[in-house]
């Protein structure tokens, strides 16, 4: 679809044929997914940032709905609520546990579990130690 590039009050947009508005996905921050959001909010993120951080480096991709955390590829992506974060994990199996309330077959051997994460205290063993193999798939 043609589309052509405008600036509006210094941001970039993007004008479809449709006339639809969107922002490019560099319009969006970390910082702007916290924005209204309880702090307890912020603190289970940086938890999980800081968790995961200890398999190797980590780069934060801010997408419109998400953040995607980046080894080579995503193994994560963190959607931010009032109280809480939404929390999608690659992994190469189903994996069984009741904290899991979506799980979505992607491909032959790919798979994305969805974790509703309350507090900083929910970042626990068993949880990280999903994020490190999602970490060394995407590696």
């Amino acid at each position: 679809m043609p589309h052509r590039d405008r600036s509006i009050g210094g941001k970039a947009y993007i004008f479809c044929q449709k006339n639809a508005m969107t922002k490019p996905d560099d319009a969006f921050t970390v910082e702007s997914h916290f924005e209204g959001k309880d702090d307890s909010v912020r603190r289970i993120y940086d938890r999980l940032l800081k968790e995961a951080r200890r398999f190797g480096p980590v780069m934060e991709e801010p997408k419109k709905t998400s953040i995607h955390l980046v080894n080579r590829t995503a193994f994560a992506g963190v959607a931010t609520r009032q109280h809480a974060l939404i929390l999608t994990i690659k992994s190469d199996r189903k994996l069984s546990s009741p904290r899991i309330h979506k799980s979505e077959q992607t491909s032959v051997k790919r798979f994305h579990h969805q974790v509703k994460v309350n507090s900083p205290a929910e970042i626990d063993s068993e949880l990280v130690s999903w994020l490190q193999d999602a970490y060394a798939l995407s590696g």
